[in-house]
């Protein structure tokens, strides 16, 4: 199975780019881990069999003294039995779990597939997420879900027309509006999952553009309400979209960058997750530069730096 830092996306791959179903390709990876899920289900029904088999064999060698050495021996293998079935047990969970991983980096690359200039995006979201995560305490396991699910953030743009992804200048009203659903094609196109990995990845596709005083979208929920994980994605997506060249901007410079953000603590993002964030820059620093071997210089950056007219709109300047 490929993991986030073996994929990339650039020149090569749009130059072989073809027309591709990716929601029935989302489908087709679906039906095959419910065919894990299956498997996953018929060993939990052996396991369950063969601890009921364990139980009644202790109460029988105790009951028949005069049979404790068969039965000794018909418990053992019982227990033997029990532990080679619950290593299967985790082998099939290990399977199911690395089937949903591979999904969601399949996806993944389907959503920005489209975007030359993003290729790197899909590994720079996993790495920063992961470290923000991390800085805010999550667990393992926790950190781990973040690594695969946070380059989901944009799924939902298959579902918008290339003229509006890639406009160079201002959206109208009408395109932001069209643009907008992308949060709700990612859910839609990630909805009733069986694993708390999709789960994970819906929540971040349909809520990322959420703001702390409740005056993002879709729904317009606000602070905590928030699932956390959306709210680390929505700080990490905003610096990478400000330090990257888009088809409207020009990469801004770190400094730039992070008194946006700043702004933003208490209106926007999360504050604790700003001041987190703020604190450890030169980690999130470190990560791009390790992505970017071959960005751009910070002093040609900034030589080259000019306010994009939509963040003059929304008044970032």
């Amino acid at each position: 199975m490929p993991s986030i830092s073996e994929i990339t996306i650039g020149a090569e791959a749009a130059e072989r780019r073809e027309d591709v179903d990716y929601y029935e390709a989302y489908r087709c990876e679906l039906d095959k881990n419910r065919l894990h899920e299956q498997e996953l289900a018929f060993l939990r029904v052996e396991l369950e069999k063969f601890k009921n088999e364990a139980a009644k064999a202790y109460i029988l060698s105790k009951e028949r003294h005069k049979d404790s050495a068969l039965m000794s021996a018909q418990a053992v293998k019982t227990i033997n039995d029990l532990h080679k079935k619950l290593k299967e047990l985790d082998g099939a969970k290990k399977n199911l779990r690395d089937a949903y991983k591979d999904t969601i980096n399949r996806l993944a690359v389907a959503s920005e597939y489209k975007d030359n200039e993003t290729g790197n995006h899909i590994l720079r979201m996993s790495r920063y997420s992961v470290y923000l995560a991390s800085l805010y305490g999550q667990t393992p396991e926790q950190v781990e879900e973040m690594e695969f699910t946070s380059p989901m953030h944009d799924v939902g743009k298959i579902g918008i027309k290339d003229n509006i992804l890639f406009k160079n200048g201002k959206l109208t009203d009408a395109e932001f509006n069209e643009m907008k659903k992308h949060t709700t094609i990612g859910a839609a196109i990630l909805n009733n999952p069986k694993s708390p990995i999709i789960e994970c990845a819906r929540q971040i596709a349909l809520f990322h553009h959420e703001k702390w005083n409740g005056r993002g979208y879709p729904h317009g929920i606000k602070g905590e309400d928030i699932p956390i994980n959306a709210r680390i994605v929505a700080i990490c997506d905003t610096f990478d979209a400000l330090t990257s060249k888009r088809p409207y901007k020009m990469p801004y410079p770190i400094d730039v960058s992070c008194d946006i953000i700043g702004k933003g603590r208490g209106e926007d993002f999360d504050p604790d997750l700003v001041d987190l964030f703020l604190k450890n820059i030169e980690g999130f620093v470190k990560i791009k530069d390790n992505v970017d071997e071959e960005g751009e210089d910070e002093d040609i950056v900034r030589a080259n730096f000019a306010w994009s007219e939509r963040d003059k709109e929304t008044g970032k300047t």
